[in-house]
């Protein structure tokens, strides 16, 4: 037994581990969606999460030590968030025709993205860095980081807060559209890329490829957008 705890403190300090954890685990999690016959439910990046924070749990492992392999996959977010303009190239004739109708559905889904959360947190009595953290959740993560910093927020918190706004959104998306009877997929797609950022937007290509296209619009923009407001919002309930 003392040997193998003494080959897993070695093994815990090399990045490669972390970094296969990370691929396996949403393996694992993809299975799972695959199994579940692609239930909006079972979100591959949920269960990844889980599996990871339960392995981290038991192993004692810090955080810190996980990222140095993980940071490769972090790393890919970026490339990954340019390869979204292919799918909104082809896709731009519709873009032009709906510019009025996407530009309106901008403004009042990131205001209320910021609104709503600013407002349900003060009510509740949180103040300071902890409100200004939650400002920016509906951001894709290297931009709520980043927001988060410039107003004087926590950028750990506000990333737990980006990770669990997009899972919600990506499993909540389809059922709550179906039953509002919302047909139009760019309708669809925008919707969830404003409010659950990439991890919606992934949600969005596996549903359709079109509601894809436009989930990565309303991600970019809503970056955009919120990096303007957000401090101007949130000095409303400081």
């Amino acid at each position: 037994m003392s040997d193998f705890v003494e080959i897993w403190s070695y093994l815990s300090r090399g990045p490669l581990l972390w970094l296969t954890a990370t691929l396996a685990a949403y393996a694992i999690g993809d299975a799972c969606f695959r199994a579940a016959g692609r239930r909006p439910y079972v979100n591959p990046v949920l269960i990844a999460v889980a599996i990871l924070a339960l392995l981290l749990q038991a192993s004692g492992t810090a955080y810190s030590t996980y990222f140095e392999g993980a940071q490769f996959v972090h790393f890919l977010l970026g490339p990954a968030t340019v390869c979204l303009a292919l799918p909104l190239w082809d896709n731009l004739p519709r873009v032009r025709k709906a510019a009025l109708p996407l530009l309106a559905a901008l403004l009042a889904g990131s205001a209320t993205a910021i609104v709503s959360a600013l407002a349900i947190a003060r009510a509740m009595g949180v103040t300071g860095e902890t409100l200004a953290s939650l400002a920016p959740k509906s951001t894709t993560a290297p931009v709520a980081i980043g927001i988060s910093q410039a107003i004087g927020g926590s950028p750990t918190l506000t990333a737990v807060m980006v990770i669990l706004t997009g899972i919600t959104g990506a499993v909540v998306a389809t059922p709550l559209l179906n039953t509002l009877r919302i047909t139009d997929w760019r309708a669809r797609g925008f919707a969830t890329g404003v409010a659950a950022h990439g991890i919606g937007t992934a949600r969005a290509f596996q549903v359709h490829p079109t509601a894809g296209a436009f989930a990565g619009l309303g991600m970019g923009l809503n970056a955009v957008l919120t990096a303007l407001i957000a401090p101007i919002l949130l000095r409303l309930f400081l």
